[in-house]
This record gives structure tokens, C-alpha cells and sequence, in this order.
């Protein structure tokens, strides 16, 4: 039997069903991968002016040889095995927690459909990049199941699926109450890590389209108690992660700045007390605030809320000043006017919305 429930519907859990579906795909490994038929990843860069366009054939066809992992050349750099990042200890915990939220006393249901042994299958209908295995092989182990994954459940693939053409990943088996208690928790942090990975691999796909060979990078905007999950989506789809916390690496804002008195003095400060193991981001809100973060010893300079042309002018003059300095643009860059802002003098484009209001993909 299959226990099925749409990661994206509301209402109530529907019980355990048969686990043969006349729309299901008849091969566990059916082929849905856009990637491994040669096709893009459905997403088309924002239209570009007439010489921008010829830029970017000529950009493109340079490139061709050179994909990396995001494009359709898959083979050519294989995606890391991202899970072995992850703390084995604080995930257990994590996932525990979340079961905890979820089941904080009684659990009704699971006293009528009991503890007889039961296998669900877990099927994807919505086409996207799958991302969140770990998590949710941690969320069955914390309920006693067993999960079976088909050869198609490879992370970081685009695979092509819809309602009428699921695609089957994996068995979960074990008692059913069991499998009722961690399906909802293991579905939404499936589809919720699959939803970044997808809007990541989007956004960097768009850049590698113009031929800019930078860091797409998220921002510290994530769910609380959700973090982990989100920064890894950002990883298995292609993007960088950006600071991974707090604590991870020191950002300056203008906030810092006021109360420092100054940014040359906000930095020698955060110098003092991160020492030469933590590096130093300063946003910026023009090129002479820039200027002076350089020179105070910043190793990031974040340009902020800048029109393009303007950013592209200030990061080629701090570039050629400070070569040794990584040029972030940030601030309200979207998907439509990624490459308005691109440019060879800037290392770094963050975009706060791959872990702030993407989409979740549909499982169950």
C-alpha cells in the first residue's frame, strides 16, 4: 500500500491507498531528466539589447566546452555528494524537533491504522531539481522506517514530472503508523529544499548564459530552525551558499557603521575580535564608502541598491584599485534583471529570494 498527501494541498491526510496508479510511471528509472536528454532547464535569461544580444552568442559559444555542473553538460563536473557537509548529530536533532512540533502528545490516527508493516512509495509531480535526500531519509529513521531509493532519485537532476506523470523515487517501509507520523515532515522538507534548489539552479543557469563565470549566492534570509535545510538547497542547485550564519563571517551594515563612528573605524574594530581566521564584508552605498572599506582592510565589499551601469563603473574603478578585494552586487536584483548587473569586476551576485518566497515543489 501507498500512503500519499500533497506536500502543497491543505486539508486533512488522506490513509494509506494501493500503490498502483494508473498515471505511474511504468519504470522506477522512466527517463525524466531534461538534462540527460539534452534539453535546457526550461528557464529563459531576461531579453537582452541588440548588442547584448551578439555578446552573448559570441559568450555562449565560447563557453560551450566549458559548462559546468549547472548547464546540460552534467558529466562534465559531477555534483558533489553535498550530505557528507552535513553534522550527522544536529540533523538528528533538528528532525527530531521537527517530529516533536508535529506530535507534541496524542497521535489518533496512528491508533487506527496500528503498527502492521506497511510500504509507501514516494512519487514527484511537479518537474524541478531534487534536493533534500538527507533529510528525508533522517526523518524516517527518527520514526523507525526504512527508505529504498530508485536510481532516478539522484540529487541535484532536473527531473520532468506533473500529476499525470509522476515519477517514482523511493519506498518507505515500516509500521504504518510510523510512516503516517514522519510523511507530512519528510515531504515538506523535501519539497521546500527541492523549491531552493530549483530557483538556484534558475538563477545561476541565467548567469552562465551571459557567459559570467561569478558566484550566484543566497543571502541569510532563511526560515528559523530551517536554515540548514535552505543553505543546502542553495549548494545542490548550483549557488553558493553566502555566510552560512551569524557567526560565520563578519557583515558590516550601515547600522555597524553609525555606531562605530565610522567604517574605518567599524572594521579595525571587527578586525581586533575576528583576528586573520574570519573574513570582513562591508555594504557600500556609493564608491567613495567603498574606497574607504578597501583601504580599512575589508576582504568583501558588498555594492548596494545600485543602478547597473553605476555598479559596473564603481566595480571596475575599486576592482583595478584593489584587485585582491571581492565585489559583491546585492539589492533588489531579480531574475529578469540579472544581467543588467553582471560584469566581469564583480565576483559575487546575491539574490535574497532563493531562500526567501521560491516556490516548493509538489511530492507525496
Amino acid at each position: 500500500s501507498s500512503s500519499s498527501s500533497s506536500s502543497s494541498g491543505s486539508g486533512s491526510d488522506r490513509p494509506i491507498e494501493a500503490a498502483t496508479s494508473n498515471n505511474a510511471p511504468t519504470n522506477a528509472n522512466n527517463e525524466h531528466d531534461a538534462n540527460d536528454k539534452g534539453e535546457s532547464s526550461g528557464v529563459e535569461a531576461p531579453a537582452a539589447r541588440p548588442k547584448e544580444k551578439e555578446k552573448r552568442e559570441r559568450n555562449r559559444r565560447k563557453n560551450a566546452n566549458n559548462k559546468t555542473s549547472f548547464g546540460n553538460n552534467k558529466n562534465k563536473h559531477a555534483l558533489p555528494d553535498y550530505s557528507t557537509l552535513l553534522p550527522k548529530t544536529q540533523i538528528a536533532a533538528t528532525v527530531q524537533a521537527w517530529i516533536d512540533d508535529d506530535m507534541p502528545s496524542f497521535d489518533v490516527g496512528g491508533l487506527v491504522v496500528g503498527t502492521s508493516p506497511k510500504t509507501a512509495q514516494l512519487w514527484m509531480k511537479s518537474t524541478g531539481i531534487f534536493a533534500g535526500k538527507p533529510f528525508f531519509d533522517a526523518v524516517f529513521d527518527c520514526v523507525g522506517c526504512t527508505v529504498t531509493w530508485t536510481k532516478l532519485a539522484a540529487e541535484g537532476k532536473l527531473i520532468k514530472a506533473s500529476g499525470s506523470n509522476r515519477a517514482l523515487l523511493a519506498t518507505v517501509t515500516g509500521p504504518c503508523n510510523s510512516i503516517l507520523r514522519g510523511e507530512r515532515t519528510a515531504l515538506c522538507a523535501l519539497s521546500r529544499c527541492s523549491g531552493v534548489a530549483t530557483e538556484s539552479r534558475e538563477a545561476v543557469d541565467t548567469a552562465r548564459s551571459y557567459g559570467w563565470d561569478g558566484l550566484v549566492a543566497g543571502t541569510r534570509k532563511t526560515t528559523p530552525g530551517f536554515r540548514i535545510v535552505e543553505k543546502y538547497g542553495l549548494l545542490v542547485g548550483g549557488a553558493a551558499t553566502h555566510r552560512l550564519d551569524l557567526s560565520q563571517m563578519v557583515m558590516l551594515k550601515d547600522n555597524h557603521v553609525w555606531s562605530a563612528g565610522s567604517i574605518e573605524g567599524a572594521v579595525k574594530l571587527a578586525r581586533r575580535a575576528a583576528g586573520f581566521s574570519q573574513k570582513i564584508e562591508v555594504e557600500c552605498r556609493d564608491l567613495d564608502e567603498a574606497i574607504e572599506a578597501a583601504t580599512a582592510g575589508a576582504d568583501v565589499v558588498m555594492l548596494d541598491n545600485y543602478e547597473p551601469e553605476k555598479l559596473k563603473e564603481d566595480a571596475k574603478t575599486l576592482k583595478e584599485k584593489f584587485p585582491h578585494v571581492l565585489i559583491e552586487a546585492s539589492g533588489g536584483i531579480t531574475a529578469e534583471t540579472m544581467g543588467e548587473y553582471l560584469s566581469e569586476h564583480v565576483d559575487v551576485v546575491s539574490q535574497g529570494r532563493l531562500t526567501q518566497g521560491y516556490h516548493c515543489l509538489d511530492y507525496s
